[in-house]
């Protein structure tokens, strides 16, 4: 019979695979020990994301799971299936604790309605929702130099970015415009442009400069992928190369994410980890290799 831990990996391995529609690809390329972290840590995010997204979100449960994250970071449990794969996991690869909680900040943060001032602002948002997930992945990659950290940094700023642009109409819908309001009046595009799926002219200039931005920060963090472990290289690989060529998917419809979810198709998604394992085994992934445009 499986004990508590095993029985909590195997609940979260069901949670990624069926909710994890680009991570879990790639969690396929690592060791057996880091894929089961990488799905009770997706878990965790997963349960973070649904209680601001899901009907009758409340700050009320959020305040709830913060004190469960600090009971479980203290060695207790609520009895939630996640907790006990969670905490094996961070104690196994000394993942910080405040990468943790910056999480549930964002999410929280998510309950109001939304309103950008400035690329400052909405840095920090994806720092939260992105960028924390980055800089604790990287720890079950494995890392042996600082350096890593800031790229990891840069890297959940490109796949966040590239999120908010896929969905654009489906955020403003709940009023949550994540675009900033500095840009959009450069741009002059309205909120009911975006809310009405308007593709005017000054909107398709506006993605232009936004996607520009997500690509400048993929290309920030590629030297990233030379500095994880090597045995973790192919994973992240096509981490990054599936987030990247959805990026590029949304600038080959010009920019037209109303009409449709961008996507990639699973079978787009196999051929990137036959890729990264090719490349692998022939030597030749690199940082040069990654993300293709």
């Amino acid at each position: 019979m499986k004990n508590e831990v095993e029985q909590s990996y195997e609940y979260c391995r069901r949670v990624a695979r069926s909710r994890a529609k680009n991570f879990y690809y790639s969690f396929l390329l690592l060791s057996k020990p880091q894929r089961k972290a990488m799905c009770a840590i997706y878990a965790f995010m997963r349960y973070c994301d649904d209680l601001s997204d899901e009907p009758g979100a409340s700050r009320a449960a959020v305040d709830r799971w913060r004190e469960e994250l600090e009971a479980a970071l203290a060695g207790r449990s609520s009895g939630h299936p996640v907790w006990p794969a969670f905490q094996h996991t961070v104690r196994r690869f000394v993942i910080p604790h405040e990468y943790l909680r910056e999480m549930i900040a964002g999410i929280a943060s998510d309950l109001e309605p939304r309103r950008l001032e400035n690329f400052d602002q909405l840095y920090r948002y994806c720092y939260q929702v992105a960028s924390v997930v980055g800089l604790t992945i990287i720890h079950i990659f494995g890392f042996d130099t600082r350096t890593a950290l800031p790229l990891a940094e840069k890297c959940g700023v490109a796949f966040q970015l590239t999120n908010i642009l896929r969905d654009i109409r489906e955020d403003a819908e709940r009023d949550r415009i994540y675009l900033p309001s500095d840009d959009l009046k450069r741009f002059e595009v309205s909120e009911e442009d975006l809310r009405s799926g308007r593709r005017t002219p000054e909107f398709l200039r506006l993605m232009q400069f936004e996607a520009g931005r997500a690509r400048d920060y993929y290309d920030q963090s590629m030297p990233l992928l030379e500095l994880v472990h090597p045995r973790s290289r192919p994973s992240l690989w096509a981490l990054i190369t599936i987030y990247s060529r959805l990026l590029d998917r949304i600038r080959a419809t010009n920019y037209d994410v109303f009409t449709r979810r961008v996507r990639l198709s699973s079978l787009e998604k196999l051929w990137i980890l036959v890729q990264a394992l090719f490349s692998q085994r022939r030597g030749h992934l690199s940082s040069r290799a990654a993300a293709t445009r």
